[in-house]
């Protein structure tokens, strides 16, 4: 589908905000059109640091939760984190089992397995913490849902803790929280914590702070941690705003320096430099190689990594979920290619996507779902065959609230929880047709939901262009979700030269020439020979770039990359 290409229109004095800031009217513009609005606002966007992070004791019942812990810790009571099998559990985990263990707690943890256990903390898992004489039960990036197994937990004696992110079920308008010593959740109604979209490993994190801050720990035990719930955000694709921004940032600095001799192994086997780490490098590569154990094996081979400080062991356990995310990237590209031949024999019709994949992978659902959004542009829902029944795991598009989709038929599923733009479900399998259709009949959406925007930051002829420019969009980083790279246009290119590279031939390079005749160099990562046959004869070009410096045999010359082209 042919995408549309939008022009942000957002006010200001750009002029004003550019000369506060001493930065251009352009970088100026790009952070406005990321809501960034009002001088606090904006010097936070650009100089924010982890002094400006909001504090903790803002969430509800984080003191609370602390004090039931130290105290614990004091009585020597036994804790047991349960966490869940993603990078966002695993790194939750971690964090709270390094903090537990530096205060002297008896600490210990349990990670669900995928398939086995599903989502969350269970029934059995509850069962055998109690027969483990386990006192209290620490959860993180999980438990807000565990209605009955909490009170499972509860009338067995065990004080709870539940620490998550996700989203409260609603019954009759009231939120339904399990009954537990202490919940710490930002997404609470009540809770004052001004920006609700952190991840578990944030709320994790900022627990620890409280916990540190009461027990009389260095400050600088906390920061040396910050990668980690840096690491959970990138990874859980939270949106890089606000005070995840910061955290990103401020976790990528601290990176080179991380205390983990597995993550240290990790970043080496594929073979990336520690010391300039982007968000991309953690979304992509290193991210998915921490999911890869909890998908296809178990995730405490991740937590495992993290934790050894024996160089034979994290070499190990570093190829093996290096080796087990390069299984998964083959095992996804066939689950991607079935899915779409059965959406385009059978549902191109539907508005919502729903495809059952009963010999695929489960762990592989949401990744595979992520592609059916990309490539349609419809929210997708993937279901797989499991140990019971069906599970699912669904990606969505900016005009279709997944999490409340599924709240409107919740009678065919036996589990659901998630997000807006994500979810996850359980139902049993005579429902999986029943439950295409009515989600189908409940989507609400247009055909210009289904049309791809594309957001031009500035319409910006390329003679704007300058390496003083480039220096300065650099301080707009990280960048991902809620805070995308900039994107400037220009129409009427002239093409010059087309040259195909790279083995796979996915590779453009253009020699261009703007209207007012400056040479520009670009580059378009796409199907090469596509691409030449799309063009044809033409020569005429409009384009969607970011600029970058390109640094070839010790020369530097200024390059665009084309993210998105269309002949004229």
């Amino acid at each position: 589908m042919t995408a549309k290409w939008m022009v942000y229109a957002k006010k200001a004095d750009f002029n004003k905000i550019a000369q506060d800031f001493h930065i251009s009217p352009v970088t100026a513009r790009v952070i406005r059109n990321r809501e960034v609005c009002g001088d606090e606002a904006v010097g936070r966007y650009l100089y924010g640091t982890w002094e400006n992070f909001y504090s903790p004791h803002l969430l509800k019942d984080g003191d609370l939760a602390a004090d039931i812990l130290l105290r614990k810790i004091k009585q020597g009571r036994r804790i047991r984190i349960v966490g869940d099998y993603d990078i966002d559990g695993v790194c939750s985990t971690y964090l709270l089992f390094q903090a537990l263990n530096r205060l002297g707690a008896w600490v210990d943890y349990e990670i669900p397995d995928r398939v086995k256990d599903g989502y969350g903390i269970n029934e059995q898992i509850v069962q055998q913490a109690f027969e483990d004489k386990v006192d209290t039960i620490l959860t993180c990036d999980n438990g807000i849902s565990a209605v009955e197994q909490m009170e499972t937990a509860k009338s067995l004696g065990m004080t709870v803790i539940i620490t998550d992110h996700h989203e409260i079920v609603k019954a009759e308008e009231r939120e339904v929280l399990p009954r537990a010593d202490a919940v710490v959740n930002p997404k609470q109604s009540d809770c004052a914590y001004p920006w609700k979209e952190i991840c578990g490993g944030m709320v994790a994190y900022k627990l620890i702070q409280i916990l540190y801050e009461k027990a009389g720990v260095s400050i600088e035990e906390w920061k040396d941690m910050m990668e980690f719930a840096a690491i959970a955000t990138v990874g859980d694709v939270m949106r890089l705003q606000e005070e995840n921004r910061i955290l990103v940032k401020e976790g990528l600095k601290r990176l080179p320096f991380t205390k983990s001799l597995g993550l240290k192994k990790l970043v080496e086997k594929n073979n990336l430099d520690i010391a300039s780490l982007s968000a991309y490098h953690i979304g992509f590569i290193v991210g998915p190689c921490l999911n890869a154990g909890g998908r296809l094996q178990t995730a405490k081979t991740a937590l495992k990594l993290l934790l050894t400080q024996e160089e034979e062991e994290a070499d190990r356990l570093a190829q093996e979920l290096k080796d087990l995310n390069d299984q998964r990237k083959d095992m996804t590209a066939r689950g991607t290619a079935e899915a779409a031949r059965l959406v385009e024999s059978e549902y191109a019709q539907d508005k919502v996507l729903v495809v059952y994949l009963p010999e695929c992978h489960e762990s592989l659902a949401g990744i595979i779902a992520g592609r059916l959004r990309e490539k349609y542009h419809k929210p997708s829902f993937v279901l797989t065959k499991a140990e019971e029944g069906v599970k699912g795991s669904g990606r969505s598009i900016e005009t279709y609230h997944m999490f409340q989709a599924l709240v409107e038929v919740k009678e065919l599923l036996t589990k659901f929880g998630g997000h807006p733009m994500a979810a996850g479900l359980s139902l049993e399998e005579k429902n999986v047709e029943r439950f295409r259709l009515e989600i189908n009949r409940k989507a609400g959406l247009t055909e210009q939901d289904f049309v791809p925007k594309v957001w031009i930051d500035v319409p910006m002829p390329m003679e704007y262009v300058s390496e003083e420019l480039i220096r300065e969009l650099e301080l707009l980083e990280p960048f991902g979700q809620g805070n995308e790279k900039p994107q400037f246009a220009q129409k009427d290119l002239t093409v010059r030269s087309v040259k195909v590279l790279g083995k796979n031939r996915n590779a453009v390079k253009l020699s261009l020439v703007t209207p007012q005749g400056l040479p520009m160099e670009g580059m378009v990562f796409t199907d090469g020979d596509a691409f030449v046959e799309g063009m044809g004869e033409n020569r005429k070009m409009d384009v969607v770039y970011y600029p970058e410096i390109n640094e070839y045999n010790g020369r530097r010359s200024i390059q665009v990359v084309i993210k998105e082209f269309r002949f004229s």
